[in-house]
């Protein structure tokens, strides 16, 4: 039986994070930190970005340009939080999982017979503590405290790994029974495409397998067809097997893994290019990315890839659409890099620099780049910590601030309120950002979690 959670939402507001609002997070810092003071301390959602179908879990389906604090878990603490493509998944400190948004493929798990809901509900029939969870485009997944691994929702390609017998739409959490004896350790789920990582280091993958993103080596025929792609049930990842895996990212059609000496590989997305592989023909099996130091956490957006090294250093590659890869300008690097004959071109030809300044800011956030590239700004004087990739933006954590970057919703023109349903970057509007910015959630908060969905985010907060 679901669970209804308390409904409301505080915004986090400018003049709440200066100090002279009542009703943003400083406010309620001090309130629960004198209330609580000698008890464990507590964690909490925000969420921003688009609102339809109640993705964010506030009580309404507005979209949100700065974010809203979640007061459906006044009570309790949160664990982890996932951003599907119109859902999100919200995992207690008790193992304990709720969901919101979009429900027109069961990816919520209620019980009840929703398409949709505004606010949070407790996902039924999952019998264990779980520990971990995770959020696809039209699936969910969760693992228990003893590795047992439990998928819901869109099933049209196998991506529940449920068999091919299954329902192509599973509205309650059913546990992958091919997996018994095995221990899973992390699961990530993509647009159509699912995969996993065991307690030895296998890599695991399943559901579509069109690009290549399962990284099975499916081929087309000689005739140029082809073959089916699709796994119904976790098939080992062969050109892994002797590979110890560590982590795992799946994104719309491309994955990623990270073995136990840092090295990172990565399958799928038929331009080959994006994904940092240079003059690769052939990216259906993994292939080992070139030029990153020892990496400790990988993350797969739309065309994009990110990874945060030992270092905190946070390198990017793939599509620069809406500069979601945060490097800024592409093709203006030659320039910044040689200061002074711009100011002496500036000079002598200022209206030309402007002209190509637009026609380079179209240029660039549509640009590939084929290599690893650092992000930098504000991670070259701090580390980073966690990241997180959506359809076409990024967020990350450093030194306890979240910082966003890319598509930041607009079609280019507002709605006819002044308000469309972007917001995804929480900078209080919808424009895109082409290098990291932080994201004001006031005074006395530290990030602790990051999660991009398709174009809305979600982050788990302490007050400090």
């Amino acid at each position: 039986m679901s669970m209804m959670m308390k409904r409301g939402c505080v915004r986090v507001s400018m003049s709440s994070a200066l100090g002279n609002g009542k009703s943003g997070l400083g406010f309620l810092a001090r309130r629960w930190i004198s209330s609580q003071e000698h008890s464990r301390r507590k964690t909490f959602p925000a969420l921003w970005g688009n609102g339809d179908y109640g993705r964010l879990g506030l009580g309404s389906v507005e979209s949100q340009w700065r974010p809203f604090f979640c007061s459906a878990f006044d009570n309790q603490s949160l664990r982890d939080i996932a951003c599907g493509g119109a859902h999100t998944l919200f995992l207690t400190e008790t193992g304990r999982v709720y969901a919101a948004g979009l429900n027109d493929f069961g990816q919520l798990g209620i019980s009840d017979d929703k398409t949709y809901t505004t606010e949070p509900l407790e996902v039924s029939g999952l019998p264990k503590e779980i520990i971990k969870i995770s959020a696809g485009y039209h699936h969910s997944s969760a693992i228990t405290v003893d590795g047992e691994l439990y998928m819901w929702g869109k099933n049209s390609n196998g991506q529940l790994g449920l068999g091919k017998r299954a329902a192509k739409v599973v509205s309650a959490p059913s546990k992958v029974e091919c997996l018994l004896g095995v221990t899973i350790k992390m699961a990530a789920l993509g647009c159509e495409h699912s995969i996993a990582v065991t307690d030895k280091g296998e890599a695991l993958s399943w559901g579509g397998g069109g690009s290549g993103r399962l990284g099975h080596g499916h081929e087309s025929s000689i005739l140029g067809f082809l073959r089916s792609t699709s796994e119904y049930t976790p098939r080992l990842i062969k050109k892994l097997e002797g590979v110890k895996v560590r982590s795992v990212a799946a994104g719309m059609l491309h994955s990623a893994c990270i073995d136990e000496n840092g090295s990172v590989f990565a399958f799928g997305e038929t331009a080959v290019e994006k994904l940092g592989f240079g003059e690769a023909k052939n990216a259906t099996t993994p292939s080992m990315i070139s030029n990153l130091p020892f990496s400790e956490e990988v993350a797969c957006g739309g065309y994009h890839t990110c990874v945060i090294t030992s270092g905190g250093e946070l390198y990017a590659w793939g599509s620069n659409e809406n500069g979601c890869l945060g490097v800024g300008y592409l093709p203006f690097k030659y320039f910044i890099q040689n200061a002074e004959l711009v100011d002496v071109f500036i000079s002598a030809h200022k209206y030309l620099i402007f002209s190509l300044v637009d026609a380079f800011s179209y240029i660039s956030c549509t640009d590939v780049t084929h290599l690893p590239e650092r992000v930098q700004g504000p991670f070259l004087k701090y580390p980073v910590c966690k990241v997180s990739c959506g359809w076409k933006h990024t967020a990350a954590i450093s030194e306890g601030n979240v910082y966003t970057w890319g598509w930041g919703g607009s079609h280019g023109t507002f709605s006819e309120d002044g308000h469309s349903s972007g917001g995804q970057l929480g900078q209080g509007n919808d424009v895109d950002y082409i290098e990291p910015t932080m994201v004001n959630f006031g005074k006395n908060v530290k990030a602790l979690q990051i999660s991009c969905g398709f174009n809305h985010t979600a982050a788990i907060l302490e007050y400090i």
